[in-house]
């Protein structure tokens, strides 16, 4: 049998899942369990006022620094994901800063849009999107020109899959004076993520990845490098709700800057709880990500990345003489089983399988897969092999 370490609660056991109810297994939002729902509806108090919230919200943030192994402060903020994104860019740039762009997939070079609107100048560095970055590369690119505030990179790239070794590029850029901003709203908690160890000046996440739970929350940690830079600033930051500096002192003050969003808060925390609890939940993501990309080749699929795969998603290439449209819509028809295409320059060209979080179990990827293949037979794609039976497969050789 496959290992007890990949054993986790599946929909139908945590979200009381009804005939004909969609098995949401997209790339983000992701499945929310059971117990995840029933905190969202614990009376609440006021926010503002009742300085046990302020404990009990400065506690989570705590667990989430521990978990993400940083000593650096991490805050939650009322926004979906890329709240954090932009406030990242919002409370570094300046108008005229450098901002170096790592661009290799769409979430990479859509950092420059927000570098643009804070009046940076945006410098891409683009690579081969089927790959993650090379830390040589950058490295030789650095030696040239490293005039740079700070560099923006995703961890984790939703759209393609790819995980970038941020381990070594962090670092790098470091060594040469230049902060980092890192997209992991996909890769947290699904993939490792050592924020000190990568000496991240700030990592932003999301609530409805691999955390499962709703969407509505950015999860920020900020280093003393990137709040230093933030003080000492020549102009103010041109936002209010995108400052990363109003949650300085709000432990201190008793003040957040704006009212938190406490039920949403509530079921965080106890997102947090249950991935605190799940000790293996890192090996559980690589499992099973590895025996779903090799189901989808053996099947005769071809996958859209060469090499640097994320534990969170797969992508694969939507297979010649069908569309996404009739592939996807066939899986939630016919299967009740709801995965994702990809938009921007791969709109039309890939299908998304999230297995993060709560999708990352073996029961509910096994029905997608078994989905998978009845869904593209039925649309005349001939499969070398039914994925389901080769996952399990692969889960017990693994």
């Amino acid at each position: 049998m496959y290992s007890d370490r990949l054993i986790i609660k599946t929909a139908s056991d945590n979200t009381n899942m009804q005939e004909n109810e969609l098995k949401i297994m997209t790339p983000g939002p992701t499945q929310v369990a059971d117990n995840v729902r029933k905190a969202r509806s614990y009376i609440t108090t006021n926010p503002d006022l009742d300085e046990r919230f302020y404990d009990f919200y400065k506690e989570t943030c705590d667990k989430i620094s521990k978990l993400i192994h940083t000593r650096n402060n991490t805050y939650i903020l009322g926004g979906e994901g890329i709240l954090g994104l932009e406030a990242a860019c919002a409370s570094l740039t300046e108008p005229g800063d450098r901002v170096l762009v790592i661009d290799n997939g769409i979430f990479g070079k859509g950092f420059a849009d927000f570098v643009s609107l804070y009046e940076g100048e945006p410098v891409l560095y683009t690579t081969d999107y089927h790959k993650p970055v090379n830390v040589n590369d950058l490295k030789e690119y650095l030696d040239k020109d490293s005039d740079f505030k700070y560099a923006t990179l995703v961890h984790s790239d939703t759209p393609s899959g790819i995980l970038n070794p941020v381990e070594e590029l962090c670092p790098l850029l470091k060594s040469y004076g230049i902060m980092t901003v890192v997209d992991s709203v996909t890769g947290m908690f699904a993939d490792e993520l050592d924020v000190d160890k990568s000496q991240i000046d700030i990592v932003c996440g999301g609530s409805q990845k691999a955390i499962s739970a709703p969407p509505g929350l950015t999860i920020v940690s900020v280093s003393d490098d990137a709040i230093d830079a933030m003080e000492s600033r020549k102009v103010p930051i041109r936002s209010f709700y995108a400052n990363l500096l109003t949650f300085k002192s709000y432990y201190k003050d008793k003040w957040f800057p704006y009212t938190m969003p406490i039920s949403d808060i509530y079921g965080l925390r106890t997102a947090i709880d249950n991935i605190e609890a799940d000790t293996n939940h890192l090996y559980r993501h690589k499992t099973i990500a590895v025996a779903v990309r090799k189901a989808l080749v053996k099947a005769g699929l071809s996958l859209y990345l060469e090499e640097g795969f994320a534990s969170s998603v797969t992508v694969f290439n939507v297979p010649e003489g069908l569309t996404d449209k009739e592939i996807l819509d066939t899986m939630k028809e016919q299967y009740h089983v709801m995965i994702a295409g990809c938009f921007d320059i791969l709109a039309g060209k890939v299908i998304r399988i999230g297995h993060m979080g709560n999708n990352a179990n073996v029961e509910d990827v096994a029905d997608t897969l078994d989905a998978l293949t009845k869904t593209l037979e039925s649309l005349g794609f001939d499969c070398k092999s039914n994925m389901k039976d080769v996952f399990m497969q692969e889960l017990e050789n693994l």
